[in-house]
């Protein structure tokens, strides 16, 4: 019944020439990748683009992780390809309490596990595929690979009494007995499963089924062999390596033969030259003699061996004015460049696999970290021309998809972001989220032109976003010119968890931080939003905070999070209290003290003088507590109009914000030229103050 059934879809899919379908009709591709216990990735999931996924995150967020667990199940042909540290610390966890209690009667196999989910079509060719179907409806078109690196039941029992043996004689406990003999109990599976149910498989050992045809998987890591000491060849050993990859291939057949033709002239030619350069030598060896005449007659000729005479005699130049220079002459990045161009070209030529085979029918290439040893403008260009150098796939028939991982803002900022995977630890696993997926989010809730903005402003200027650990979003240039300074301040006064050692993005997002809020929960990072608490009247005219008609805010910002305008609700407030998380189920930012985000604006403040006020803006809040810092250095702030205010006890600081502030930047640079370092303690810009809410702010930031 089966092979009835396959039958008739492998028919309906050949209903068509799918032999000669063009490369845009091929689109037998793996949509998603799924990781059990491995590193860093505990329960991995990731959806793959059918042509350049990149896949973006910080150090130590899985890439790599990825990148092999790939290559042990896929390239690896050891029955243990895994190491005891691959295990996941949380799995290896689970394992010993398994292990040291009663074996559930549920107990299912466990181990280290990679799926693959494989997307086909009926353009596809299917020879190579009809023995992994498990789903035999004509329409259902998937195939999922699984792949095992597990403990069984009966192993598990194997184990256990052998342990008990082992910890009376050894008297060592079981992380150091598993270490040892781990191998022993974990065995290798290769199965394709239902898509419906795991339980129901075809085993690809016992039936003796290979995947070589089906997926070739490679990977340019991100440790190449580039160097720019004197001695270094490694581009040029490199072109000797591209030959022998297209040597077989039949697109450069005539090119090969006229490289041989002229290699047998060369032989020829060097013949004549030998016998005269060695004459002397022969004539020695045949006068020596042997039993007949010239018995120890010889000659020297030369066979050049198309195959290795580009090993050692080939050099790859580069132009510099007129002269040509070798490669070690050149700079780390365009080797690195030159590099990975190369490996790229023999990784092609790999997937080819030779004029006598035919290419696997799904192609994966894995680049790490291309932005290795280059600068921002060098990574702009290989990422804008990586999809034209590999568009072209392996032929007319097979495409190439491929897995680009960095940590390079440069990289994500020139990409095109459906392809992005972002990668980061949630609950101590490692998550992938595709930014896409943020785009319907913004298109669901009516906001499709506030997507718009984000991307390109991420393009044009935070791409960065991706690869911080917490982030400030602040309304503008003054804050952005001072909080460099800020930073420091609160770093003197607690040194521990220093701010300014933390990987921080400082973002501009105006009155609009509001419109970043799916993607601050999208990329998940402690973030801080610097803000002012803009009072006024009913009306929406602006007034001191506390004028007795001040009712409402309309600051956009804490509107939208908070979900009010009244300003009483945001007066007197503590950070734990106005701390905010997004509930999951109802979309919306709730308070909740154990939250990632938080707004920060304007509070009751004391100055030197104790003086208590109210501000309403950054200005108001900074003259409040610094008039005199200005006082002593009116000379110096050319930026302030009406300086002779700051003077006059009737004028309060919203007059001086209202009235004085010529020019936000330049003011704000104006206090930094102005600031002194306290020759007691050593502590730069004591002598003016941070308002109270921007240093509250900042020392909740600066806590893990």
């Amino acid at each position: 019944m089966r092979a009835e059934k396959l039958q008739i879809k492998i028919a309906r899919c050949y209903a068509k020439n799918v032999i000669g379908e063009s490369l845009e009709n091929k689109i037998m591709k793996i949509t998603k990748v799924e990781v059990q216990n491995y590193r860093l990735l505990n329960d991995f999931s990731i959806d793959l683009e059918k042509d350049l996924s990149l896949v973006v995150g910080k150090n130590n967020s899985g890439k790599t992780s990825l990148l092999s667990v790939m290559d042990k199940f896929l390239n690896s042909s050891s029955p243990h390809p895994f190491s005891f540290n691959d295990f996941n610390l949380v799995f290896s966890s689970e394992l010993e309490k398994i292990i040291e209690n009663n074996i559930s009667e549920d107990y299912g196999a466990k181990g280290i596990v990679l799926k693959l989910f494989i997307d086909y079509d009926k353009k596809d060719n299917l020879a190579n595929i009809s023995k992994l179907m498990m789903d035999l409806d004509p329409d259902n078109n998937k195939i999922i690979l699984l792949f095992e690196y597990i403990l069984t039941i009966d192993d598990l029992k194997e184990l256990k009494e052998d342990f008990v043996k082992f910890k009376k004689e050894k008297k060592k406990d079981l992380s150091f007995f598993l270490k040892d003999n781990y191998q022993k109990y974990f065995k290798l599976f290769r199965k394709t499963v239902d898509p419906t149910n795991d339980e129901k498989f075809i085993d690809l050992d016992q039936e003796k089924i290979f995947l070589k045809n089906v997926i070739n998987y490679k990977f340019i890591k991100a440790n190449r062999d580039v160097s720019n000491k004197d001695s270094d060849k490694s581009l040029s050993s490199l072109s000797s390596n591209i030959y022998e990859k297209i040597e077989t291939s039949e697109e450069h057949q005539s090119k090969i033969d006229k490289f041989k033709e002229e290699l047998h002239k060369t032989d020829d030619s060097l013949n004549r030259v030998y016998s005269d350069i060695f004459e002397n030598v022969i004539e020695k060896v045949r006068k020596f003699g042997g039993i007949k005449p010239d018995d120890t007659k010889i000659s020297i000729t030369s066979t050049l061996q198309h195959k290795d005479i580009l090993k050692g005699n080939t050099t790859v130049l580069y132009n510099h004015g007129i002269h040509e220079l070798p490669e070690n002459y050149n700079g780390l990045g365009y080797m690195n460049l030159i590099n990975m161009i190369f490996e790229i070209e023999i990784k092609i030529n790999e997937f080819k696999k030779g004029k006598e085979k035919t290419p696997a029918d799904i192609n994966l290439l894995f680049i790490e970290e291309p932005e290795a040893h280059t600068h921002p403008q060098m990574q702009y260009i290989f990422i804008k021309n990586i999809k034209d150098l590999l568009k072209d796939g392996i032929d007319t028939t097979h495409k190439l998809q491929y897995i680009v991982s960095t940590h390079s803002s440069h990289i994500v900022s020139e990409s095109d972001f459906d392809d992005i995977k972002y990668l980061k630890m949630v609950n101590g696993s490692i998550v992938a989220r595709n930014l896409k997926s943020l785009e319907k989010e913004y298109e669901t809730d009516g906001e499709k032109q506030n997507y718009k903005f984000l991307k390109q402003y991420l393009t044009l200027h935070r791409a960065e976003l991706f690869f911080a650990d917490k982030a400030i979003f602040i309304e503008g240039d003054t804050e952005r010119i001072l909080l460099p300074a800020m930073m420091k301040q609160v770093d003197q006064e607690d040194s521990d968890n220093p701010l300014l050692s933390q990987n921080i993005s400082i973002v501009e997002t105006g009155n609009y931080s509001h419109i970043f809020e799916k993607f601050i929960d999208f990329i998940g990072v402690k973030s801080l939003i610097i803000t002012d608490i803009d009072s006024a009247k009913n009306d929406s005219t602006k007034c001191k905070v506390a004028d007795t008609n001040a009712k409402i805010t309309t600051n956009d910002s804490l509107k939208f999070f908070y979900e009010s305008n009244k300003l009483d609700d945001f007066k007197d407030k503590t950070i734990d209290g106005m701390t905010l998380k997004k509930d999951t189920s109802t979309k919306k930012w709730t308070k909740d003290k154990d939250g990632f985000l938080v707004c920060v604006y304007q509070n009751n403040e004391k100055n030197s003088k104790n003086e208590e006020y109210y501000a309403r803006s950054f200005e108001d809040s900074f003259f409040h507590i610094n008039r005199q810092f200005i006082i002593d250095n009116k000379e110096s702030f050319k930026s302030l109009k009406n300086i002779n205010n700051f003077d006059d006890d009737l004028k309060d600081s919203y007059d001086l914000a209202e009235n004085c502030v010529n020019k936000k930047p330049p003011f704000a640079i104006e206090i930094l030229l102005n600031s002194k370092t306290d020759e007691a303690t050593g502590k730069d810009f004591s002598n003016w103050e941070i308002p109270d809410y921007i240093k509250q702010g900042l020392s909740w930031l600066k806590k893990d």
